[in-house]
């Protein structure tokens, strides 16, 4: 979807439920209790670590990592295609292998790539849509998780498979896990698109209530910019 197709279409349904919101209304208890199924990661102390997670329009995904105590960064962009097809015009068409999504940056002294899943799962989006996300559709819009090592796999493949056998959601969890090849950052304009535009239709009907859930949900996560 272009983005002037996006801001038309959100200008006449700013009322609507947006992309994530059906995820948000889920037991979010449920979803915490879950985390520890992912064992131990061996995680350092010191340093940093990256994250990368598609889940719809990334506009709304940034905003809700860059607002996560112990993320210390977050960037727009494509994954899951070449360098010649990144870029929003040809990724919007649908025709490319691209996902928007998000390359985290985080502290793992002060947050686990569990919590990073956990928010992931229960705020950023609903993981049962197929190619779509609220009013965006196409594969583009698809859930994935780009791991960067065998142990990230390993949480991730853990945690869906917990939230499957629980039944928390009444679909199947249809997030893809595949090898981080590449990941593309996206134009400057869509850069911290929330902060930027906060009024923006689209964002106050499909990105805000996002942040609001995250608020609620992990208040102990939650920055409170």
């Amino acid at each position: 979807m272009s983005l002037f197709t996006k801001l038309a279409l959100t200008a006449s349904l700013l009322l609507a439920v947006g992309c994530g919101i059906a995820a948000s209304s889920t037991n979010t208890a449920d979803l915490k209790a879950l985390a520890p199924v992912v064992g131990p990661m061996a995680e350092p102390a010191k340093g940093t670590q990256t994250a990368v997670f598609a889940g719809g329009c990334f506009w709304g995904v940034e905003a809700v990592f860059e607002n996560v105590k112990g993320v210390t960064d977050v960037k727009s962009g494509y994954s899951g295609g070449d360098a010649k097809s990144a870029n929003y015009d040809e990724v919007s068409s649908g025709d490319t292998t691209h996902a928007e999504a998000v390359i985290v940056t985080f502290d793992p002294a002060k947050i686990t790539y569990a919590q990073l899943l956990s928010v992931f799962f229960s705020v950023v989006h609903d993981p049962t849509e197929v190619n779509r996300q609220g009013p965006d559709t196409g594969p583009q819009y698809r859930s994935a998780i780009f791991y960067t090592d065998a142990a990230q796999k390993k949480a991730a493949e853990a945690y869906i498979e917990a939230i499957n056998k629980s039944k928390v959601f009444d679909k199947p969890v249809a997030t893809q896990l595949v090898p981080l090849v590449k990941f593309h950052n996206a134009e400057e304009y869509h850069q911290n698109y929330l902060v930027r535009n906060p009024t923006q239709p689209y964002i106050v009907a499909h990105d805000l209530p996002k942040l609001a859930a995250l608020k609620e949900k992990f208040p102990e996560l939650y920055k409170g910019k």
